[in-house]
C-alpha cells in the first residue's frame, strides 16, 4: 500500500492559503486584538562584542544563562570530529572572561578517540551552587538531504551519546551525571528542582529521558513523536527544542509537530497528549507534519510565569506569543512578537524555524525576545520560511529586540542591533537578561576575514546605566 503524506490544517481556513505551498496567514488575517505596537523610528540598539579565544566555536542553540553568582555562563559549540565544545564564564563586573572547560574533558571523554561533544544547547539550570546542563553532537553528515551524526573517520568511534553534565561553581569541578542510550545526543533539557529530576529529549530519535539526582537513576521513557528527525518520509518529525515543569505538580510539557502538548505526570509515570487543547491554530499557519525545513506546530521556546502559574511561548515560525494553562488546560494567542516591520509586512521572519532567543528580564514579568526583520537581497525581500529553507538569506539578519509586558500586555519593538563595528549580529538562537538588564547572546562574529561564534552584550531598555 502507497504511503501517504498529509496535512494539519483549518478546513475552514484552506482557501485563504497561497497556491505556491502552505503559507502563514498573516497577510489575511487580522492580528489578534492588544495594544498598539510601538517602535520609535531612530531606535537603534548597539551590541558589545567580546573574544573568548575559542577559534572553533560554532553556533550555539540556548547555551547561555546568568547564574546566581551574577556572572553569565556559555558554551560555544565545534563542528569538528576532534575538538569538544568549550564553557566559559564573563563577569560583568570586572569585563573578564574566563574558560572553564572543554566539555570532552568534561564527560570524561578526552582520550576515548570518539566523534567529540561539541555542543550544548540547553539552558543551565541551577540548584545548590551548581550548573545543570546536557551535551549534543556537533559533527554531522548529510545523507539523503538530511544532517545524521557524522560518520566516524578512520581511528575513530562513533559519537558515544550525550552527558547529562553537572557544573559546580565553588570547587569548578564538572560531574558526568549519565549518557543517553543509543549514541544520540541531548537536543533539549529542562529541570524539576523541587523534585530533584532532570529531563532531557534526545536526537534524532526523540525519547524522553528522566535522570534522578537523588537516586542517580535514568529512565528512557520511549520515543514521543514518531521517529524523529531519523525518519524517512511519512515517519518524519521535527522536534521540540523546549521542555518545561510545572513546578507546582511537577508534571512536565512538551509538543510534536502535529501540534498536541504531550504531559508527562511523575505520578503514573507516562506521557500523553493533553486532552481538548492543540497548538493547531489559523495564525500559526499549516503545515506538514512529516516535512522537514520547519517546526510544523511545535512551540519554538517557552518559560514559566510564576504570577500566572502558566506557560508562555511562542510559535517560531509564524512568531505568535501565546499563553497555555496547563491547569485549565486551556491556551490563548495573545500579539505577534515578530519586528514591527515584519509585523507590517504580514509576512514570516526569514529563518523558517524562528528564534530561540526568548527569556524573562530580571523582573519576572517582562519577556525578552529576539527575533529578525525583513532582509533584502539584490533588492528582493527574502519572504521566511519560502525562501530560506534554501538558504537565499545567507545568515543575513535585520535582528530586533522586542519585549512584552505580561503584567500590562504591551509590546515594544526596542529597534535593530548593530556590533560596534556596524555588522549585523548573525545566526542568534540563544538569550540570557543580566540582573542590571544587559542582554547577552551568542553570534556569529567576522573578525580579521574569519567568522566565529561568540558572546555579546546588548545594552537593552531596562539596563542600569
Amino acid at each position: 500500500m502507497k504511503s501517504q503524506r498529509w496535512t494539519v490544517c483549518s478546513f475552514a481556513f484552506l482557501p485563504l492559503l497561497a497556491l505556491s505551498g502552505c503559507r502563514g496567514p498573516e497577510a489575511q488575517s487580522p492580528a489578534p486584538a492588544g495594544p498598539a505596537p510601538a517602535h520609535p523610528a531612530s531606535a537603534r540598539l548597539t551590541a558589545k562584542a567580546f573574544d573568548s579565544g575559542f577559534a572553533d566555536a560554532h553556533d550555539t542553540y540556548n547555551g547561555i544563562s546568568v547564574a546566581s553568582d551574577g556572572k553569565v555562563y556559555y558554551v560555544l559549540s565545534s563542528e569538528r570530529f576532534d575538538v569538544g565544545g568549550h564553557m566559559f564564564s564573563f563577569d560583568p563586573a570586572t569585563q573578564r572572561i574566563e574558560p572553564l572547560g572543554d566539555l570532552n574533558e568534561a564527560c570524561g571523554e578526552k582520550d576515548l578517540k570518539a566523534v567529540s561533544q561539541g555542543k550544548s544547547h540547553v539552558h543551565f539550570q541551577e540548584l545548590d551552587g551548581k550548573l545543570y546542563f546536557a551535551t549534543h553532537i556537533g559533527y554531522y553528515t548529510i545523507k539523503d538531504g538530511m544532517e545524521t551524526a557524522g560518520d566516524p573517520p578512520p581511528g575513530y568511534k562513533p559519537y558515544p551519546g550525550g552527558h547529562f553534565l553537572s557544573y559546580d561553581m565553588g570547587s569548578r569541578k564538572f560531574e558526568s551525571l549519565a549518557v543517553a542510550p543509543y549514541g544520540e545526543g541531548i537536543l533539549a533539557m529542562t529541570m524539576d528542582k523541587q523534585r530533584g529530576r532532570l529531563y532531557g529529549l534526545t536526537w534524532p530519535t526523540g525519547y524522553l529521558l528522566r535522570y534522578d539526582l537523588a537516586g542517580k537513576e535514568l529512565k528512557n521513557l520511549g520515543p514521543v513523536s514518531g521517529d524523529g528527525e531519523k525518519g524517512r518520509g511519512p515517519a518524519y518529525r521535527t522536534l521540540c527544542r523546549s521542555l518545561i515543569v510545572d513546578p507546582g505538580d511537577g508534571a512536565l510539557y512538551l509538543t510534536t509537530s502535529e501540534g498536541s502538548i504531550l504531559r508527562y505526570l511523575p505520578a503514573s509515570d507516562a506521557v500523553a497528549p493533553v486532552p481538548g487543547v492543540d497548538l493547531v491554530k489559523d495564525y500559526f499557519g499549516c503545515y506538514d507534519p512529516a516535512s522537514p525545513g520547519h517546526m510544523g506546530y511545535n512551540w519554538r521556546q517557552t518559560v514559566w510565569y510564576p504570577a500566572g502559574n502558566a506557560i508562555y511561548g511562542v510559535h517560531g515560525n509564524s512568531g505568535y506569543l501565546f499563553r497555555f494553562d496547563p491547569r485549565s488546560p486551556a491556551l490563548e494567542v495573545l500579539d505577534r512578537i515578530t519586528s514591527l516591520q515584519s509585523k507590517r509586512s504580514g509576512m514570516y521572519d526569514q529563518f523558517s524555524y524562528g528564534y530561540l532567543g526568548f527569556a524573562l528580564g530580571p523582573d519576572g514579568r517582562t519577556i525578552h525576545y529576539l527575533t529578525g526583520g525583513p532582509v533584502y537581497i539584490e533588492g528582493r525581500r527574502v519572504e521566511g520560511m519560502k525562501s530560506t529553507a534554501k538558504g537565499e538569506s545567507k545568515g543575513v539578519e535585520d535582528l530586533h529586540l522586542i519585549t512584552y509586558d505580561i503584567a500590562e500586555g504591551k509590546y515594544a519593538d526596542h529597534g535593530p542591533i548593530f556590533l560596534e563595528n556596524a555588522q549585523r549580529p548573525a545566526y542568534v538562537n540563544s538569550i540570557a537578561v543580566g540582573k542590571d538588564g544587559t542582554v547577552y547572546s551568542l553570534s556569529r562574529i567576522e573578525s580579521q576575514g574569519k567568522t566565529r561564534a561568540d558572546l555579546i552584550s546588548i545594552r537593552g531598555p531596562f539596563a542600569s546605566k
